[in-house]
């Protein structure tokens, strides 16, 4: 029987969670947020990879100034190697900018406004900022859960915004009850 688009998968506003045996050094340890997933494909930002980058030094390359601590020494995220030289903003409230996505809670913003409305002090409260995405071809991404190589779970914004990107992991493991050293690294189909 064919997929109707009611069985159509759709992680959208779920973590994927890499299995120990992930390949992929880009996402090997990765949480990542799904913030688009449809039959054309699916966009995610991993949210637990900080780079050397402070959002003050983002900010300054992108001729805004930044000078709200704590925020100013806030690591930019690393958030997959599909267009790094890109930002993606992920945040709450909503707020009104040009190019936003709602997902559950959160909205997805590519757009500089929301970056100069927090350089003015009046952006989200919350915020997470990655240069690059994760994306997959229609497919792709249903393939590799097939694969076993990512777990899911329901995305839960305390994670996202509250705890340390070193705990990310493991917390997001803890939403499914399982401590990281239950993973074997090899995975097979009974």
């Amino acid at each position: 029987m064919p997929d109707t688009p009611e069985q159509q998968l759709d992680l959208s506003n779920q973590f994927l969670i890499a299995m120990p045996a992930m390949g992929d050094s880009n996402f090997a340890g990765a949480v990542i947020y799904v913030c688009e997933h449809t039959p054309r494909g699916a966009l995610g930002l991993v949210i637990n990879r900080p780079t050397d980058l402070t959002l003050g030094s983002l900010f300054e390359r992108i001729d805004l100034q930044l000078e709200i601590a704590p925020i100013k020494d806030a690591p930019v995220y690393f958030g997959g190697p599909v267009q790094t030289d890109r930002g993606f903003v992920l945040h709450m409230p909503t707020g009104e900018y040009t190019s936003s996505m709602q997902v559950g809670g959160l909205t997805l913003t590519t757009s500089r406004d929301v970056l100069q409305a927090v350089a003015a002090g009046d952006g989200p409260e919350r915020l997470l900022v990655t240069l690059g995405y994760a994306g997959w071809t229609a497919g792709q991404l249903e393939a590799e859960m097939s694969a076993n190589a990512w777990l899911t779970v329901s995305a839960d914004a305390h994670i996202i915004f509250d705890v340390p990107p070193a705990e990310r992991y493991p917390a997001a493991l803890a939403l499914l009850g399982i401590d990281p050293i239950m993973l074997a690294g090899d995975v097979g189909h009974a």
